[in-house]
């Protein structure tokens, strides 16, 4: 299987100018692209004999905060003739939107609206280019490293009001920062109560 998407790997690089790189992983094929060529690298792999990749399983991305480019956005594809799948990868950013790739594939409409919603990545030439998964008025983008994990509002019933209610998001209790270290080490630090032990040492 993995010498099959070697194979298939070197042959969509050596084709398409848009394909820069490849790798294999976990019997799986993934290839690094242009963004500005998706679309064109998305048909010849619909529509190319030896690929075959007629179903679009999904799109996703992956925030990397520290990067220029700080996403990638991921293309899984399977080709139900020669059973394989591909993955390909392409780097964004917050200002440059990324080709939409709803005339290749019909159901990117839906992919890419999440991925707008839950990253704020944008795509030119969307048709309907809107918030799928969160609710009206939300603000930012969940699946960002960077948004709070508590979000910044939260949404219930009122029973007396008898509607829905939005309300600023607050703490029952004070943050807690846990640094997850090992309990066979010890900490580095007197721990509270600890200080009253010392004491004691000290005095015998």
């Amino acid at each position: 299987m993995n010498e099959a998407l070697i194979e298939l790997g070197e042959y969509v690089v050596a084709t398409r100018d848009e394909a820069t790189a490849f790798d294999t992983a976990h019997d799986e094929l993934a290839v690094i692209a242009s963004a500005s060529g998706i679309v064109k690298l998305l048909t010849f792999l619909r529509d190319d004999a030896a690929c075959q990749f007629a179903v679009l399983i999904d799109i996703t991305a992956v925030d990397w905060p520290e990067r220029p480019q700080r996403f990638d956005v991921v293309y899984n594809l399977l080709s139900l003739t020669h059973n394989q799948r591909i993955r390909l990868k392409i780097e964004a950013d917050e200002g440059n939107p990324v080709p939409s790739v709803t005339t290749v594939y019909s159901a990117a409409g839906w992919y890419e609206r999440e991925v707008w919603d839950m990253y704020g990545i944008l795509f030119s030439d969307h048709p309907d280019l809107r918030r799928i998964l969160t609710d009206y008025g939300f603000e930012g983008h969940p699946l960002r490293k960077d948004f709070p994990l508590t979000g910044f509002v939260e949404v219930r019933y009122d029973d007396i009001e008898k509607r829905v209610v939005y309300e600023a998001v607050q703490l029952t209790q004070e943050f807690r920062r846990f640094d997850f270290m090992s309990p066979w080490e010890g900490a580095q630090y007197i721990l509270p109560g600890d200080e009253k032990a010392e004491g004691k040492d000290a005095e015998s």
